[in-house]
């Protein structure tokens, strides 16, 4: 649907250039700098020297650190709840088992120990500890990031530098990747879905009985809260993205709310088809920020 900000991964969107051999002057820097430090990212060079990209590892949080551990928090507070429940619970399971067993003797009098039993493991089945719906979604919250985050991390051969479970400064919430390149800045929330997404007739997106709104605003605040954070004149505007696992996304690709929501399988390479506006310094500037100006949600 139309918006406000201009969707940045258009089909025709393709990078010009052109393509040469290494020449005895870039050959000499690329030893040079991986002799200094490999996971060093940009080189910049004097006017006439060759200017060599070489992957950097700017990862701060561990993606889906966040997510992981508010599961873990929100399991345990349940289990504890539910170890409280345990004396009728137990009483619950014997009183169905010795009901089961006196009506079993009175029908099959040689299956009443058996029909006990079954009634009994049915009972405790029914009874048994299950994680709430809400906690099981942080769980695999935390498994989108993750998967995400592997996706990613094809980007850093080409010059991009990923961070993963950053917390916005004066704020509770966190980004789940902030991505910074050649194409651009990038804030990623992930989402783990099932089925498929849908647009009304107002072109507001839905997952079967709930607006993606909330989602989309939170993460256009990441994005805007991340602008402000680095504090670069040159970097215009960082764009939000939601990328999707397991559930449909409209026509590919969607953008709603002035936010594009599409597969999160399609992200490297539509961030590597975008035309580089970043160069290679400013890209390692940028990610040395991050690094120092965000630190892990988890």
């Amino acid at each position: 649907m139309p918006s406000s900000r201009s969707w940045p991964f258009d089909d025709d969107d393709r990078p010009s250039g052109s393509v040469r051999p290494l020449s005895q002057a870039d050959l000499q820097a690329i030893l040079a700098h991986l002799g200094d430090d490999p996971d060093q990212l940009l080189v910049g060079t004097s006017a006439g020297q060759p200017m060599v990209a070489v992957r950097v590892r700017a990862s701060v949080g561990r993606p889906g650190g966040s997510a992981q551990g508010r599961w873990r928090r929100m399991r345990a507070a349940e289990w504890a709840a539910w170890t409280q429940t345990l004396p009728w619970r137990i009483a619950v399971v014997l009183g169905v088992g010795a009901g089961g067993g006196v009506l079993g003797s009175l029908l099959v009098p040689r299956l009443g120990l058996v029909v006990a039993a079954l009634a009994a493991a049915a009972a405790g089945w029914g009874l048994r500890f299950r994680p709430s719906a809400e906690a099981v979604a942080w769980r695999r919250g935390a498994a989108g990031e993750r998967r995400t985050a592997r996706l990613l991390g094809q980007l850093e051969r080409h010059g991009w530098a990923v961070l993963h479970d950053l917390a916005v400064p004066g704020s509770r919430a966190n980004i789940d990747h902030l991505v910074i390149g050649p194409g651009g800045v990038f804030v990623i929330d992930s989402k783990q879905y099932r089925g498929r997404l849908q647009l009304d007739r107002f072109g507001r997106l839905w997952h079967g009985r709930y607006p993606l709104a909330p989602a989309l605003g939170a993460v256009s605040f990441e994005a805007d809260r991340a602008a402000q954070v680095l504090t670069d004149p040159d970097v215009v505007v960082v764009v939000p993205i939601v990328a999707v696992h397991g559930a449909q996304v409209p026509w590919g690709k969607v953008v709603t709310d002035g936010v594009p929501v599409l597969p999160a399988r399609r992200l490297p390479s539509m961030l590597c088809e975008l035309p580089a506006i970043v160069g290679p310094e400013r890209v390692a500037g940028l990610a040395d920020q991050a690094r120092v100006r965000f630190h892990a949600a988890a």
